[in-house]
């Protein structure tokens, strides 16, 4: 054979290879991964997606009580959606075949199993946990092969770069578990850990590009599944971070878009206009309350269309694909007011009955508490009930923040603000279902400043009311050894690096120490008082610049006494009795008695948490 025959035969070759591929249909993802039987929803959504797939026949093989219900052909070829009815499936695997028209043998068939369920149930987060709040990758770096993961769009870490990837990554999450037992924390939170395969800014999460993977920059899923595990055997809850308003621009549900309305607006960008109060202004505009709920946040976050009823069963499933395969025992929910509320009140609905009692909070990032109040579950406020368990109540935390800054007056100033908004607590449904913090990812530290964090005083009294008032506290990592920054430059360099050192008492410095260790004297303190945790509230108005409030269950108080001001005060007891059982109490603070007599002397901002 000549040189010429033979290029010829070898294009030939690769050209006859490369439109055979072509031509034959292959599947790119199958979603979810897997599923399980006896839930109480019969009805299984698998989303199939694979090159030009959408006119073909649909069978199952060797599958045994698996009916196809229906099957869902939408614009883009490359998408089928099958809804399988499980009500009398067993475990197995079973194929799904996909035929094209006028042929009789299937072009391909994809293998699918159903397993059984564990019978395991989540240990729902309440007012009993106290949670932390921590971002994966600007967490602890224990696995530095993950710092260079080749096929990601931005596959190094870069920790010179604020706005680059850091390294953190779920080893160094079950690394730092030792010290999230001994500091008290009982459940964490991570900002979301699927895949975000975006050409930059990919280190906070939430742009989500496959919402059945782990980002492979922190591990795998079986990496995660393990996590957990290890989480619960160290007695600490995972919630997971979800985000259904919208999604990273490199999923392929954007690329290859199923339908032209699988995303708001055409799924062409129209930017929000981030007036949450539009939802529940019975005064709104139509114009102001569409493009809150179904303008995007940026150009690279579609927002999804949530009254597509596919996109519909597509996001509430992947939530209960994480909740059995990985045993979470809560969510977080990015941006809820930001998304279609009938949805979201139906994925309530979803998830509490499968996991009775199963614990979501809603980001509700609203600036007064009638705002947020609307949210919650069973609210006497809003028309309709959202059936979300758990809000955040970010009032309150502004409040922490001011007040402690401010000397406090009986009337205007300091914890008399405090006082006059927990008074409102009738506008919330759920109290002690509130999520309660000093600071989160998206705010400024608590410690803003290094003159700050070196004000123990200021931390010790805010963090004394986080844990001792009503509702789920919530640390931020790093709280508790006074690491400090601020939004001036942006989120980027307001996200620091938790130093892996400070795991350890001997690689925090003394004022480190001091704060870990008020921290941990209070957490675990919290841990075992039932009447902290979901006993009722009293408090009293201001009385010589001092707040004075009582948690009390079952015959048991605790009474907290805090000096709201810079100079020493006498503090009459006379109008407290009634939540000062005994003449005297330990403080649990100092461990030191404390006698209750007509009168108390109180030190510049001191702190008194008397348990009788």
């Amino acid at each position: 054979m000549n040189n010429r025959n033979l290029l010829f035969l070898i294009m030939f070759t690769f050209l006859s290879t490369l439109f055979g591929r072509a031509a034959t249909p292959r599947l790119n993802h199958v979603h979810p991964l897997n599923w399980w039987t006896g839930m109480q929803e019969p009805t299984l959504q698998v989303m199939l997606h694979g090159n030009n797939i959408g006119d073909c026949q649909v069978s199952l093989t060797e599958a045994k009580d698996v009916v196809v219900q229906k099957v869902e052909r939408v614009e883009n070829p490359n998408y089928l959606f099958v809804y399988l009815d499980l009500s009398k499936a067993q475990p197995q695997t079973f194929g799904i075949a996909l035929t094209k028209p006028g042929k009789k043998k299937p072009m391909l068939t994809q293998p699918y199993t159903l397993e059984a369920r564990s019978g395991k149930q989540p240990n729902a987060f309440n007012a009993s946990d106290v949670m932390y709040l921590l971002m994966p990758d600007r967490f602890i770096d224990g696995d530095p092969l993950l710092n260079n993961v080749k096929g990601m769009k931005e596959p190094l870490v870069d920790k010179a770069d604020d706005w680059a990837r850091h390294g953190g990554d779920l080893k160094g999450m079950n690394d730092a578990l030792d010290y999230l037992q001994e500091l008290g924390v009982t459940a964490i939170w991570p900002t979301p850990v699927h895949v975000n395969d975006m050409p930059g800014g990919s280190y906070h999460g939430y742009a989500i590009t496959d919402y059945y993977a782990i980002d492979p920059r922190l591990g795998t899923n079986e990496q995660y599944k393990a996590l957990v595990e290890n989480c619960h055997k160290h007695g600490i809850k995972m919630v997971m971070d979800l985000v259904f308003n919208h999604c990273g621009s490199e999923n392929f549900l954007f690329t290859d878009l199923p339908q032209s309305d699988w995303f708001n607006f055409g799924s062409k960008f129209e930017q929000s206009g981030y007036r949450t109060a539009a939802v529940n202004d019975v005064h709104a505009s139509r114009f102001d309350r569409e493009h809150t709920t179904d303008g995007w946040f940026v150009s690279t976050m579609p927002d999804f269309n949530q009254r597509n009823p596919l996109v519909k069963d597509y996001l509430i499933q992947t939530s209960i694909w994480w909740v059995e395969y990985a045993n979470i025992d809560g969510i977080r929910q990015d941006t809820y007011p930001y998304a279609d509320f009938d949805m979201m009140r139906d994925w309530c609905v979803r998830l509490d009955k499968e996991y009775p009692g199963f614990n979501i909070v809603g980001e509700t990032w609203i600036n007064n508490n009638v705002g947020v109040s609307y949210w919650q579950k069973d609210s006497k406020l809003a028309p309709k009930n959202s059936m979300l368990p758990s809000v955040m109540d970010f009032p309150l935390m502004s409040l922490l923040n001011q007040t402690v800054d401010e000397e406090t007056d009986d009337w205007n100033g300091g914890f008399a603000k405090l006082y006059e908004y927990l008074a409102q607590d009738c506008v919330y449904a759920d109290p002690l279902n509130l999520l309660t913090f000093l600071d989160n990812h998206d705010t400024d530290r608590f410690h803003k400043t290094k003159e700050l964090a070196d004000n123990h005083d200021r931390y010790f009294q805010a963090l004394t009311l986080l844990l001792t008032l009503r509702g789920i506290p919530q640390l931020y990592y790093g709280n508790e050894i006074g690491m400090y920054s601020n939004k001036a430059n942006g989120d980027g360099p307001n996200r620091q690096n938790f130093p892996a050192e400070a795991l350890t008492a001997a690689g925090r410095d003394k004022a480190q120490n001091q704060l870990f260790d008020f921290t941990k004297k209070l957490l675990n303190w919290r841990k075992g008082c039932k009447a902290v945790q979901f006993g009722s509230l009293t408090h009293f108005a201001v009385r010589s610049g001092c707040y004075v409030y009582a948690r009390q269950l079952d015959g048991k108080t605790v009474t907290v006494i805090l000096n709201g001001t810079d100079k020493a005060q006498t503090l009459d007891l006379t109008p407290y009795r009634e939540v000062l059982p005994a003449s005297s109490a330990k403080d649990v603070i100092t461990g030191k008695v404390v006698n209750l007599a007509d009168k108390l002397e109180l030190s510049p901002r001191n702190i008194l948490v008397l348990d009788f």
